[in-house]
């Protein structure tokens, strides 16, 4: 049995990252020690519990939780955060003395859109402790890496925001065409025939060459001529300014581009794209996070108040 009176806190620590990662060497790299340290803690958690905990995989790659470690993954998980958020976090947020490092899930067109402004916020204030680090959002454990406080804020597409985590609405943003200033074809919107025989460029982090517009498109009875795929939003623009293809992309991320871009109004409706952050539970009274979500909040509210026209 597992005694409380000889147990040391940095074993607990230690065994949570375990048991998140199944891997003594990615967690011995998360937790910046040696992995002869970390397995020397491993061994003695075994002693303390009287049980393996974590066996190697019949893959031989990774290790396997035993029915005792899996029963303590979640209590101890919850434990370890109740206890930081009991030592770390300050009754006021000031951002001009803080040493804290805001985490942030999202892609580049939502960085570009809302999160790069934030960030040039936060630097604002001259104070290299804190810090802003954003991650690419995988939807592959993005809940647990937010309760364990690894992960701050996910910014994304509304649908896609998981039931577990608090959310609020920022902004709605439109689908536009964008070419080249000075494209041969002009500055008119197409009709849909033109639009589809375009050289278009999309974004795929797998050469796919299909996205939800084509989908659109096909629900209309046509098909456009994708030539090109990269795996950045804001690659796109580069591509742009460089050829006489075009994109169908966000108002708000393109208008970062307007100087060498040009945007015009598609000839067939596309949903709008519904931003939103989110965030777990248990940093809805952190001020540092509160802090940061009003900072998106502004933003947003800007954006909602700013108007382009188009043609």
């Amino acid at each position: 049995m597992f005694d409380m009176k000889r147990s040391e806190l940095y074993l607990l620590i230690s065994l949570d990252t375990l048991l998140d990662e199944l891997n003594v060497t990615r967690a011995a790299r998360r937790l910046h020690i040696g992995q002869p340290t970390l397995s020397g803690h491993l061994s003695r958690l075994r002693e303390l519990f009287q049980d393996p905990l974590l066996v190697p995989s019949e893959t031989g790659r990774g290790m396997v939780p035993t029915e005792r470690a899996l029963a303590l993954r979640s209590s101890l998980s919850d434990a370890l955060v109740r206890l930081r958020d009991a030592v770390a976090q300050p009754h006021e947020f000031d951002p001009g003395t803080s040493a804290r490092t805001f985490v942030v899930a999202t892609n580049d067109s939502v960085f570009t859109i809302v999160a790069l402004d934030v960030m040039a916020k936060v630097m604002s204030y001259g104070n290299p402790a804190l810090r802003m680090a954003v991650v690419p959002a995988d939807d592959a454990g993005l809940v647990e890496r937010m309760a364990r406080r690894e992960v701050d804020l996910f910014l994304g597409d509304i649908d896609r925001v998981p039931d577990t985590l608090k959310a609020r609405f920022l902004l709605s943003d439109d689908f536009v065409l964008a070419q080249r200033c000075g494209h041969p074809r002009g500055t008119g919107t197409p009709d849909l025939a033109e639009y589809c025989a375009l050289h278009h460029i999309v974004v795929s982090s797998r050469a796919g060459f299909s996205t939800p517009v084509d989908t659109v498109l096909e629900k209309l009875g046509v098909e456009r001529h994708v030539v090109a795929t990269v795996p950045s939003y804001n690659q796109v623009a580069l591509v742009l300014s460089q050829t006489d293809g075009v994109a169908s992309l966000p108002r708000k991320l393109l208008q970062r581009y307007a100087t060498f871009v040009d945007l015009i109004s598609l000839p067939f409706q596309i949903p709008s794209f519904r931003l939103a952050m989110a965030w777990h539970p248990r940093a809805q009274s952190d001020p540092a996070g509160i802090w940061l979500r009003d900072r998106f909040l502004e933003i947003g509210e800007r954006a909602k108040s700013t108007k382009t026209d188009l043609d």
